[in-house]
């Protein structure tokens, strides 16, 4: 899955990843799409990159409009869709949208925010609905920090109470984490609080400084790299898939690595597709009001789906094309061994901090001959 903001920010699949498809011709579709079913949200989180408020927009998708967005999705052949926000809870149809998503074929998982909305009934009307797995926020390993973070007292107390019963009605639980600068020191104590909860996924994802996000400072390359390799041997031993999100960097890591030791194959809780994931390329995201972005940290909307079809869209609009040409990739990135492994680092955060396409991923250590 995506995490908050995308979202996204960012939910993959379930323990079921094994039975998703990951051979899609990204040129053609995405593995996963995440719909912002809405922008309202009572949390008001610091990185958040809608910067969402607790308001529902007057044109927001409609009930009629979001199951046609799904249809489209199957019929591009992308198998995976996120519903996510602000608080996809707020709205009262998100079952119906879930139940759409399962009708015509497709894997859907949501990812609600920690607020008196998130209660047992309705994670037994999501499970009702089909929900294939739910994702909850944590962002610091105790009530102090994670608070802190999402600026809301008792968020974290309603997270640890969510996931017990996500576990009790046995729905395919997914905890999403945002790690920077401020808080690269806790990876040791969020891992562990992690691993107790019983999860199926674990999605780290790493800042892109957009929205409020922009008020943050994000890992340093040393950072990076040092989580890297904590990840990477915690891969080795867990029973849980872990997702990298706006790290695709990470992939660069893995194969050097790999080709140090002489090892073959990624880390059995690694799968992965063989292209990197990447904003416009195997991703994208719609908003609440039907904008059609190559992702929810890139804010260049390509067209809006009331209009035109996404498929259109994704295949043919110029940025989202441009994004899928690593031929583009500029300094380091465009002279690196391992771009076609990463795709060039995160696009998202590249364009964030110098307003091109294609500039260098800024916090990747490794340097080309």
């Amino acid at each position: 899955m995506y995490t908050k903001a995308a979202h996204h920010p960012h939910v993959h699949a379930t323990r079921g990843v094994g039975r998703m498809r990951l051979d899609i011709d990204f040129d053609q579709a995405p593995l996963l799409l995440i719909w912002e079913v809405t922008r309202s949200c009572e949390l008001a989180c610091v990185h958040c990159r809608a910067s969402a408020i607790h308001q529902r927009h007057p044109d927001e998708l409609t009930l009629a409009q979001g199951k046609d967005l799904i249809e489209q999705v199957h019929a591009m052949g992308t198998p995976l869709v996120i519903f996510t926000g602000g608080d996809p809870l707020q709205r009262d149809d998100l079952e119906e949208l879930i139940r759409h998503a399962k009708s015509v074929g497709l894997r859907a998982g949501t990812i609600p925010a920690t607020t008196y909305r998130l209660t047992r009934e309705r994670l037994e009307s999501l499970k009702a609905a089909g929900v294939d797995q739910l994702a909850l926020s944590i962002d610091g390993e105790n009530e102090a920090k994670h608070d802190a973070f999402r600026q809301l007292p008792g968020s974290f107390a309603k997270a640890m109470e969510a996931a017990r019963w996500v576990r009790e009605l046995e729905i395919p639980l997914q905890v999403n984490t945002v790690f920077g600068s401020w808080n690269a020191d806790d990876f040791d104590a969020l891992a562990e609080l992690v691993e107790s909860l019983g999860i199926v996924f674990w999605e780290v994802f790493f800042l892109v400084p957009t929205g409020r996000g922009t008020e943050l400072q994000s890992c340093s390359a040393e950072q990076f790299e040092a989580l890297f390799a904590k990840l990477e041997a915690m891969s080795r031993r867990v029973p849980f898939m872990i997702k990298i999100t706006e790290g695709q960097h990470y992939r660069r890591f893995l194969a050097e690595r790999q080709s140090q030791q002489g090892e073959r194959g990624a880390p059995s809780s690694a799968r992965m597709p063989k292209v990197a994931v990447n904003a416009g390329r195997g991703f994208c995201f719609v908003d609440h009001v039907g904008d059609v972005y190559p992702s929810g940290f890139l804010p260049m909307a390509c067209g809006n789906v009331k209009e035109q079809a996404v498929a259109d869209i994704y295949r043919t609009h110029e940025t989202f094309q441009a994004l899928r040409d690593t031929t583009k990739l500029e300094g380091k990135c465009g002279r690196c061994r391992y771009q076609t492994v990463c795709g060039g680092g995160s696009r998202a955060r590249s364009y964030a901090l110098t307003g091109r396409l294609h500039a260098p991923e800024p916090f990747c250590a490794y340097v080309p001959a």
